[in-house]
């Protein structure tokens, strides 16, 4: 798959701002994604064990692609603090082709040394 649809963005919840920035520092360098945002102070309301919670917590905001989202899963599995991360992957209906080509650009290249 080569066109825009192939593009994913991915939405991960952390616990703190550092976890968020170390988190998205690893998958980018690993070429796990091409860009991360962080959205820092959200309110998060949820039921966890039967208990209604409301937390601090960051959003990260991925891009990568259909290919690499397996590899970017399981580093986000193995990095996590949370025993069952949020871990959504969205499929792109439209994206600027530009866009997509450099995600793709980005998520394809070796990483450096």
């Amino acid at each position: 798959m080569s066109d825009v649809t192939d593009v994913r963005v991915v939405l991960v919840t952390t616990d703190t701002l550092e976890s968020a920035r170390e988190l998205a520092r690893m998958v980018v360098q690993a070429r796990h994604a091409a860009c991360v945002n962080i959205v820092a102070g959200i309110a998060s309301v949820y039921e966890w064990e039967g208990v209604l919670r409301e937390d601090a917590e960051c959003l990260l905001i991925l891009k990568t692609t259909a290919a690499r989202y397996p590899a970017l899963e399981a580093a986000i599995r193995a990095r996590h603090s949370y025993a069952m991360p949020e871990i959504l992957a969205l499929v792109s209906a439209e994206a600027s082709p530009d866009y997509a080509a450099w995600v793709r650009q980005r998520c394809d290249t070796k990483p450096s040394d």
